[in-house]
């Protein structure tokens, strides 16, 4: 099979009534274990590379993104590749070449007009590779560099300037600030789903939530039936993962062969992937 396009994905998605599950790569087992998942569900997926875990890899993109490109070739269900968070310019022009469809520019922590400003340059260059471009309106807190909180006032999206942002950026897509966080570890995030409704009536571009590990399973069904289109999902794999590789080690002390704890670990975020694909419908 080739691998999707991401536009193409979350297009399909929404108009089932559904949301695209897009689910964050740090390591290759990640990427295992979502196409591992997906399969099982017979559900088109998306893999996301983030700028983070590119400078986790030594700041090469290409060795990742091409073990993905790999298990999306060969998947029996269709796997799109997404580069996620990017601030950096010089990344942004790798990813066409590194097999991405997609990308998103994150320039959501700037000062509206420099936001706009960024963007729409990012957004020619994407569409000139042929790329789809998401972006981000309002701010998503919970990333390590975050000045603000997703709950503090004035940093939710606001409909009036979401439809001026993307007519001014010519983005493909439009992450929101509706509530969530990113890196939250306990599903305590409140949504604000009429929000929601009320910036999918007025956009013309499929919706996004970011920092979704923290949205409880109904809000996020209710976020999905409100209008979003694609699901972002990083920490809750981290917290499968690493409390699966916590009981192999706790069970044995002296265990050295990291295949004997990082098989469990992937098995444990193929749970977790499988279990948002069937909320997320």
């Amino acid at each position: 099979m080739t691998v999707a396009r991401t536009g193409d994905l979350v297009r399909a998605a929404a108009e089932r009534g559904a949301a695209a599950g897009a689910f964050n790569v740090v390591t290759l087992e990640h990427a295992e274990a979502i196409v591992q998942a997906a399969e099982d569900a017979d559900v088109a997926v998306i893999l996301q590379l983030s700028e983070n875990a590119v400078r986790f890899h030594r700041g090469a993109a290409g060795p990742i993104a091409a073990a993905c490109g790999v298990l999306a070739r060969e998947s029996s269900t269709p796997v799109a590749l997404h580069l996620d968070h990017v601030t950096d310019d010089a990344l942004a022009g790798q990813a066409e070449s590194c097999g991405f469809s997609s990308l998103m520019f994150d320039a959501g922590a700037l000062a509206y007009g420099e936001n706009v400003r960024r963007t729409k340059a990012a957004a020619e260059r994407a569409h000139a590779a042929g790329l789809w471009l998401e972006a981000e309106l309002g701010y998503v807190g919970g990333k390590p560099d975050a000045p603000r909180s997703a709950h503090s006032p004035g940093v939710r999206t606001d409909p009036d300037e979401a439809v001026g942002y993307v007519r001014a950026t010519g983005v493909d897509a439009l992450a929101v600030a509706v509530g969530s966080s990113h890196a939250m570890t306990a599903q305590t995030a409140t949504l604000d789903v009429e929000l929601i409704a009320r910036l999918r009536e007025r956009l013309d571009v499929p919706l996004v939530l970011h920092g979704s590990s923290g949205v409880p399973d109904e809000a996020l069904r209710a976020a999905v039936r409100a209008g979003i289109a694609k699901v972002n999902v990083g920490t809750a794999l981290g917290q499968a993962m690493t409390a699966a590789i916590r009981r192999s080690l706790d069970a044995d002390p002296a265990l050295v062969d990291p295949r004997k704890f990082l098989a469990p670990a992937r098995d444990a975020i193929a749970g977790a992937v499988r279990h948002i694909l069937n909320v997320l419908g």
